[in-house]
């Protein structure tokens, strides 16, 4: 869907990492090159799934079985593709979304242990016309991904995961970029902000610009 239309845009990544800080960055940086662009979230990004989100993030360590946890966040990117993603891509608008479909192989798959075959058969079922245009992998070893994580104090049930779930979730997301190179690129997230928005806007500029006047 995302082909011919809009572009769609997502980041990827471990918790502290710098997703959100660097989907601002980039969807201020296409406004200025005169796109039409909405910055969304998964889970959210939808009234029905940013209700879904607070029971995800806020609900005690534990207490969500895996299978349910993948269900819900489905149910969420059900109401976010419906009411946001695709209604953005038919009108021709640039979506930068922070996370998407790769995080549920990466978090429920490989963290969590389920099937990769039922989170396939999910997006087969809620969002088959929905593939990114293009999905930036921001990457740090885990060691200091999680320090900046914890560095900021308050955390939610995901971040409070062992250091092993996120060094599966790491490894399953470098093994999607390894099979899907044209479009997950992975970003070398070390150093500041800046420096890290750079790394971005460049591999938009030679992903996507060929054709769209990025």
């Amino acid at each position: 869907m995302a082909g011919t239309e809009g572009r769609f845009i997502t980041f990827e990544g471990i918790e502290g990492v710098g997703k959100s800080t660097q989907a601002a960055l980039l969807a201020q940086w296409l406004r200025a090159r005169g796109k039409a662009v909405v910055e969304t979230r998964e889970p959210g990004g939808a009234p029905a799934a940013e209700a879904i989100r607070r029971v995800l993030k806020e609900s005690p360590a534990g207490s969500i079985p895996a299978e349910s946890e993948l269900l819900l966040i489905f149910a969420a990117r059900a109401a976010h593709a419906r009411d946001r993603l695709r209604p953005a891509l038919r009108s021709g608008e640039w979506v930068v979304c922070d996370r998407f479909v790769d995080a549920s192989y990466a978090y429920q798959g490989a963290g969590r242990g389920l099937e990769m075959t039922r989170v396939a058969e999910l997006e087969q079922w809620i969002v088959p016309d929905l593939v990114p245009d293009l999905t930036l992998l921001l990457d740090l070893p885990v060691a200091e991904a999680l320090g900046r994580m914890r560095d900021r104090g308050v955390s939610d049930r995901f971040e409070q995961e062992a250091d092993g779930f996120f060094h599966r979730v790491r490894e399953c997301y470098l093994e999607r970029a390894a099979a899907e190179p044209g479009r997950v690129r992975v970003i070398d997230a070390t150093g500041g902000p800046q420096e890290v928005a750079a790394r971005c806007r460049e591999t938009v500029l030679a992903a996507l610009a060929p054709g769209d006047g990025a």
